[in-house]
């Protein structure tokens, strides 16, 4: 007859801030947690000079690192245009060996302390599994549009002013700045966009051989009018041929421009592309004009996934940040388990110009947990569609509607870039 092996209780770990010559073994362990595929040398120096170490932290059981997480510090784009502080959790994981052991937890409650005694009244990330962070109180704020354009098939048509934008091939690292200076200039002007600190300009230009899968090297085109850079996209070219003939894929990294005939010039140059028949996008903003330019959307492949999930960690600060597409003056009952200081009644009075949001003890209007208005925050997901999933609850007659339609954006937000 065998023996019944029965657990043992487990050692005590350490939880403390990550110093700079524990970064090796703490990456490692985070590679090792994502199925232990070393990553390009270029990506792992790159994730090195990127990392705030007095920001990340590492769980020890011994000298082995058994647990991982990191908080970039970012600016974000809410509605209204502000830049206002969030930390960017990313790194985040638990050895394989160390799984129930409320490792995970741990460190998100650790987390999230920090970040509010940084004043920052936000937390993002992007979920390897979006099934994870809700229990944080993290909601699904943006959406991302993947999609390929079957170019033998689809036809673009322009606007007028197209034909007298100028396109150049240009070396990707030797125009860096002029692309991110267009960058710079569409930041404030959808929410989600992340303002780039020093360092993050690199992270488009990342382009390591073994990553390629075929590819060429990145290309970059910019758009020119009047010597001015206007637009850039930066892209690969897969060739693939078969007894017909070419069926090559381009590659979409990203494409940004100031003005609709520089965009469309640039979109019209990469379905044009010789011995190609696809455009291939794996993250684009769910209303991205390009839609509107083919002939026919059917034959694009369109799929939306989730991107950007927003947690409201300092709740009075980070609804006053933004502003309202229309006057709302709404009593929230708020319920937040994980972060408590945050629950109970709020007070939300704001318009286009600005907004005040105080604890009160009036009668509350809605009730919702922090994971909705985090999921509502950026103005692309409705309280009105949250509760037809009976995730908020409307307690006044008519405030439902006021708060949804003040929630709203203008333009969907996205999140250009992972971190």
């Amino acid at each position: 007859m065998g023996t019944v092996a029965r657990n043992t209780p487990a050692e005590p770990t350490e939880l403390r801030v990550l110093r700079q010559d524990e970064w090796n073994t703490w990456y490692d362990n985070l590679v090792n947690a994502f199925g232990g595929v070393p990553e390009p040398p270029e990506e792992r120096e790159l994730d090195k000079r990127l990392t705030e170490c007095d920001r990340s932290l590492g769980v020890w059981d011994g000298d082995a690192c058994v647990g991982t997480a990191g908080a970039f510090s970012f600016r974000l784009t809410v509605p209204g245009g502000a830049s206002v502080p969030a930390a960017g959790i990313t790194m985040v994981s638990v050895a394989a060996t160390h799984r129930r052991r409320g490792i995970l937890t741990s460190m998100m409650r650790r987390q999230l302390d920090d970040v509010r005694s940084w004043g920052e009244p936000l937390a993002v990330l992007t979920a390897s599994e979006p099934v994870i962070y809700g229990r944080f109180g993290y909601g699904i704020a943006t959406m991302k549009t993947t999609a390929e354009i079957d170019t033998a098939r689809v036809r673009l048509s322009v606007p007028p002013g197209t034909d007298d934008v100028r396109l150049r091939f240009a070396d990707p690292a030797a125009v860096r700045d002029q692309c991110e200076a267009v960058y710079a200039r569409k930041v404030a002007g959808r929410p989600g966009m992340l303002a780039r600190r020093p360092g993050w300009e690199d992270l488009p230009l990342l382009d390591p051989e073994s990553a390629r899968q075929g590819s060429s090297p990145l290309q970059c085109v910019l758009a020119e009018r009047h010597g001015e850079v206007v637009g850039y996209t930066r892209y690969f070219v897969k060739p693939e041929w078969d007894e017909q003939g070419p069926k090559g894929t381009v590659r979409l990294r990203d494409l940004e421009a100031l003005d609709p005939a520089s965009y469309a010039a640039l979109w019209r140059y990469l379905c044009d592309i010789d011995l190609t028949g696809k455009v291939a996008m794996h993250n684009r903003p769910v209303d991205d004009a390009w839609q509107h330019l083919v002939s026919d959307i059917r034959r694009c492949a369109v799929q939306q996934h989730d991107s950007l999930h927003v947690r409201l960690v300092d709740l009075g600060a980070a609804l006053e940040a933004r502003t309202y597409q229309t006057p709302v003056d709404v009593v929230f009952e708020v319920a937040d388990a994980f972060c408590p200081w945050n629950e109970g009644s709020w007070r939300l009075t704001g318009d286009a110009k600005g907004a005040s949001c105080k604890r009160t003890s009036e009668p509350a209007d809605l009730a919702l947990s922090v994971r909705e208005l985090g999921a509502a925050y950026l103005g692309g997901v409705s309280l009105m569609s949250l509760a037809g999933a009976g995730r908020v609850r409307e307690l006044r007659a008519g405030a439902l509607a006021e708060a949804s339609l003040a929630f709203g954006s203008t333009v969907a937000p996205w999140l250009p870039h992972g971190f």
